[in-house]
């Protein structure tokens, strides 16, 4: 009975394992990088007089926010262009109407001077009000302009305070306009209600969430935010799919942007050789309100409407973003001049407006198109993306199988030790 124990539990942490490490090979970068401006990063600090609350390591909350904002500006990239904007710094009052304009831009974007920007972040006090949505509409003016990266990093202890305009519908209307800001959000000690919020906001322009109780979280997600805007910009490249595959666009290896209405599907054709592999992933972005219940599909077909593989995925109206992907594989053959196949990717979404909300423009769609070198038994990777990972599993399962047998013989011969003496 040991023996049974330890062997099953062995060779079933061995399969978890495996199961855990297994991936399917990252696809190569599409779309071209460009950047020849400066990426830009707003940093938008809530000063609100919540913010007094001592409950980050002992410190109030606007005491560990200004020790990670110095840390920040002396690790920013030289290349990186930095400003720090506010919102309820100014305003102590109680007429919510002046407090919910209260946002101003305490350091500009552009050349970060590290000495000046810290002296400016020592001067905040916690204020007044919560104007987020307000904010979120400003900070995206102090990034206009330019090709290069955008992101605004909002940290902030509560909700938004100037209902009605929602927050979340002005990061959607952000994403909307198609200027490639991405805004990722941290919330300080947050409630429920807050991380909604926050969360919601992140997730309109393809951003983060992150909830923070010390310090050193803080100072760590930031910098590698600001980090993470000096990364490459892939831009994505217009498409317009087609309502049949025999009049849809070829695509290459790439990045593309496209927009599909309520109830249509679109159409993209790539050419694949004998012995490549086509990887292809979809994103569609709710940019307005939607019905709760919704998914994405995505379909690898021949130009005679055989499906040949399919991508799926479904959503209930926690996120304003879902995607899906396939991968088909396609054979060597023993011609070395057979001609490519013609794939067609038939992509569609069952989204479906909200009353009185606008069907046209269709909802944004972001579509990864990768065609590689295949593996040499594309069959392998078509069932469990092993390759040639399969003597590896067999390995591993043996491996597994004799460790269990001499662990529960080692449990069986202590316990009988135990028992004589």
């Amino acid at each position: 009975m040991i023996i049974r124990t330890r062997l099953a539990a062995g060779v079933c942490a061995l399969l978890a394992a495996l199961t855990a490490g297994l991936a399917f090979p990252a696809g190569a970068a599409a779309g071209e990088p460009t950047g020849q401006d400066a990426p830009k990063v707003d940093l938008v600090l809530d000063v609100s007089g919540s913010m007094r609350a001592r409950d980050i390591d002992g410190q109030s909350r606007m005491a560990a926010a200004k020790q990670a904002f110095n840390e920040v500006l002396d690790a920013t990239p030289e290349e990186v262009e930095l400003g720090i904007r506010t919102l309820g710094a100014d305003y102590p009052g109680d007429d919510r109407k002046t407090g919910c304009k209260d946002t101003a831009q305490l350091y500009p974007v552009g050349p970060l001077d590290r000495t000046e920007a810290k002296t400016a972040v020592a001067t905040l006090t916690p204020t007044g009000w919560t104007p987020i949505g307000p904010a979120l509409l400003k900070a995206a003016g102090d990034l206009d302009g330019g090709d290069g990266s955008k992101r605004i990093v909002l940290i902030s202890d509560g909700e938004d305070t100037c209902a009605p305009l929602d927050p979340c519908e002005v990061a959607r209307e952000i994403a909307a306009k198609g200027i490639g800001l991405t805004i990722d959000t941290l919330g300080l000690v947050p409630t429920a209600k807050l991380s909604r919020q926050l969360s919601c906001i992140a997730e309109a322009t393809g951003g983060t969430y992150t909830s923070v109780e010390h310090q050193d979280e803080l100072t760590d997600r930031v910098n590698q935010l600001v980090d993470r805007a000096a990364d490459p910009v892939v831009t994505p490249v217009p498409a317009e799919g087609a309502d049949r595959c025999a009049g849809a666009p070829t695509l290459k290896s790439g990045l593309y942007t496209d927009r599909e209405e309520f109830g249509q599907q679109r159409f993209y054709r790539v050419d694949v050789r004998p012995g490549q592999e086509l990887r292809a992933s979809v994103s569609v972005a709710a940019d307005r309100a939607v019905n709760p219940g919704y998914g994405v599909l995505m379909r690898a077909v021949t130009s005679k409407g055989r499906e040949i593989v399919r991508g799926e995925a479904a959503g209930n109206g926690r996120t304003d973003v879902i995607s899906t992907g396939l991968r088909y594989p396609k054979a060597e053959g023993d011609d070395e001049d057979a001609p490519a196949e013609a794939v067609c990717l038939a992509v569609s979404h069952s989204f479906s407006a909200a009353s009185g909300v606008k069907t046209t423009p269709g909802l944004p769609l972001e579509l990864t198109v990768d065609v590689v070198d295949a593996p040499s038994q594309a069959g392998d990777v078509a069932a469990f993306g092993l390759g040639r990972g399969w003597w590896l599993l067999g390995v591993l399962i043996l491996t597994g199988f004799l460790a269990g047998l001499v662990w529960g013989w080692l449990s069986r011969w202590r316990v009988a030790v135990w028992r004589t003496n």
